[in-house]
């Protein structure tokens, strides 16, 4: 068993310490951190840790990969830095690296958190749908309702639980950015939309509101809690200690809402919905040449850290319109790994290459966590990783060409396979052959690409 805390003083220690670290934070298997000085990290003791797969640094972020247990280990890292007599290092330091490390570092904190519900939801969403289509379960049921309110809830108040993890990453308080959210979808608030929806019209105080609904929306809470942060920031510092307790909601909640609705709101509405239908467009205009480029270069961006930019593109499809097309191509590049390590599996004789191989092969199956196999073997064997792509890319075609979509953001393995069981009966079929096609695709350039006699670097 790790001992997290132990793993985490270890790192801390070879990144420099305490005073070498301006701001840090975690995603779903990485460590980020950004360091004053990136020259005293030792890349190869960290390396070498027992609990570390790789270290990448790129983008201005030190990345420390460590797999599905970076939470655990970031708690005690973040604890260790915070008391070890040093000034506080906030997570949610704007101003340390450049502004696309920013951006990366706050995508990566406001939606990292929550993956697990989205997952878990949408498969909960896959199996009640497919329960439906069998027969099993009938939509007029309690029991359908209470299973589509447990699956769709995530969904629907989406808006509280970035306000949430929001205002952590941004340095408000994070009972308050949910409170702003929740009070988008206050049932008073939905009531005023009537028949119409998005575009009615209503006034507050003699200026006119444009209403939303924000059921299930991504980006207007987060630039609202964005805007949010720096109004907590001034009150914090500029009323005094014994009226914050009331003065700090009271004004926040009376500013902030009716900015949301007024301004904010419609900006972030209009904005995300403009990036998911320019993304859409280009699928539906060339979806072919767009899982051949996201398939097979899903795992590039992976190696780098910055698939976090597109994540969440991803989960605003599948809470606006019910599914997307991107999750699939994500998946053709996974079984396009899972296939390379087959490969290797079958060719090669070194059986310390062949187990690492096989590690791989399980590890993606069953947690679509790619990182191990991808920094440990593919980076390190430049043909296996273009079997790798060419694989992801053949799949990608496939399932681009075929319009599979998913009906919940997932990380692409077997046990996420009922994100694909939508009304739509063929598209569960199709998506099942182009993931064959990217892994039998991979598995035979794997084996091609193999020497019998390599070794595990």
């Amino acid at each position: 068993m790790t001992d997290y805390k132990a793993l985490a003083k270890n790192i801390l220690d070879e990144v420099g310490g305490p005073e070498n670290i301006s701001n840090m934070t975690h995603c779903a298997t990485r460590l980020r951190l950004t360091l004053k000085d990136p020259s005293k990290a030792n890349d190869d003791k960290i390396r070498d840790m027992d609990g570390v797969a790789n270290v990448v640094n790129k983008a201005g972020q030190y990345q420390v990969l460590i797999g599905t247990e970076v939470p655990k280990v970031y708690d005690e890292f973040e604890e260790l830095v915070n008391n070890n007599g040093q000034a506080q290092v906030a997570t949610s330091n704007e101003k340390s690296g450049s502004i696309i490390t920013n951006i990366f570092s706050a995508i990566s904190a406001i939606f990292a958190p929550l993956l697990p519900a989205l997952a878990g939801s949408g498969i909960l969403r896959g199996l009640t749908i497919l329960a439906v289509q069998l027969g099993w379960l009938s939509e007029s049921s309690g029991t359908y309702a209470i299973l589509n309110a447990a699956a769709m809830s995530v969904f629907y108040f989406l808006p509280v639980l970035l306000a949430f993890t929001s205002g952590r990453r941004f340095g408000a308080s994070p009972y308050l950015s949910a409170l702003i959210g929740a009070a988008l979808l206050h049932p008073d608030f939905i009531a005023l939309l009537g028949n119409q929806g998005n575009g009615a019209t209503t006034s507050f105080m003699g200026i006119p509101v444009v209403l939303m609904n924000y059921n299930s929306t991504v980006v207007p809470i987060i630039l609202s809690i964005w805007a949010f942060s720096y109004l907590y920031k001034f009150l914090d510092k500029h009323i005094p200690e014994t009226l914050k307790l009331v003065i700090i909601p009271l004004i926040s909640l009376v500013v902030m809402i009716p900015l949301t609705v007024i301004v904010i709101g419609p900006i972030g509405v209009y904005g995300g919905e403009g990036i998911a239908n320019i993304v859409n467009w280009l699928i539906e205009r060339s979806s072919v040449l767009t899982g051949i480029v996201v398939g097979g270069g899903w795992s590039v961006l992976v190696s780098f850290g910055i698939h976090w930019a597109v994540n969440p593109i991803m989960i605003n499809n599948v809470s606006t319109y019910g599914f997307d097309y991107i999750v699939p191509f994500t998946f053709a590049c996974n079984f396009a790994v899972i296939g390379t390590t087959i490969g290797v599996i079958f060719k090669a004789r070194n059986k310390k290459l062949k187990g690492f191989a096989l590690t791989g092969l399980i590890t993606v199956a069953l947690s679509a966590i790619i990182e191990p196999t991808l920094f440990g073997l593919l980076v390190k064997n430049k043909k296996l990783f273009l079997a790798q792509i060419i694989g992801g890319a053949v799949g990608g075609a496939y399932l681009g060409l075929m319009k599979v979509v998913t009906n919940a953001f997932v990380f692409g393995s077997v046990t996420t396979f009922p994100a694909f069981v939508t009304e739509n009966s063929s598209n569960f079929i199709q998506a099942m052959i182009g993931l064959l096609i990217s892994l039998v695709v991979s598995a035979i350039l794997g084996y091609i690409f193999t020497n019998k006699d390599d070794q595990l670097a």
